[in-house]
């Protein structure tokens, strides 16, 4: 049973957006979460990619999506490409950006109340769509924590921002 704040329901008023977007080997699964999207008439805007058949470099489609939130912290965004893997490295390389990587409802959920993450990546090649959605249905619906994790969360950004630049370094 899932605990209380993590029930599937209704987007919490929360996201003033969700920003989607994927490459081709997301293609599939990014129609599928989509149509959840338009089902729950949650606020939602795709940019792309919008095919299978061809090729895409998922860092542009990615990049898309953190420009979004990182424009209106309100937002949230959805990352799908093959694995889930290249989104997420891409994603969390900004400030401000907390992309989780989400296999299962576990990890999902958790994600919100312990991280709130502000992006939620899937690999569409290595879960379905009704486990999916499902993630993406309790994604939306568990509030964060706060608390001892919001002083978490303010550590990360204080050491990202310590951290030397690694620019011109070989």
């Amino acid at each position: 049973m899932l605990p209380v704040s993590s029930r599937p329901g209704r987007p919490n008023p929360d996201p003033e957006i969700i920003a989607i977007a994927c490459d081709h080997a997301g293609y599939g699964l990014k129609q599928e979460i989509l149509q959840l999207l338009s089902e729950l008439k949650a606020p939602v805007t795709d940019l792309g990619c919008d095919s299978s058949e061809e090729s895409v470099h998922y860092p542009l489609y990615g990049k898309k999506v953190i420009d979004t939130i990182r424009a209106r912290p309100n937002a949230r965004g959805i990352l799908i490409c093959g694995t889930g893997l290249g989104m997420s490295i891409l994603a969390n390389r900004f400030p401000g950006i907390r992309a989780a990587l989400c296999h299962d409802l576990f990890s999902a959920i958790m994600s919100r109340r312990h991280n709130n993450a502000n992006v939620l990546v899937m690999g569409g090649r290595i879960i379905g769509p009704d486990l999916a959605k499902e993630i993406v249905r309790v994604w939306l619906s568990t509030p964060f924590d706060g608390g001892r994790h919001q002083e978490r969360l303010e550590l990360l950004e204080k050491l990202a921002q310590e951290a030397p630049s690694q620019a011109g370094t070989a």
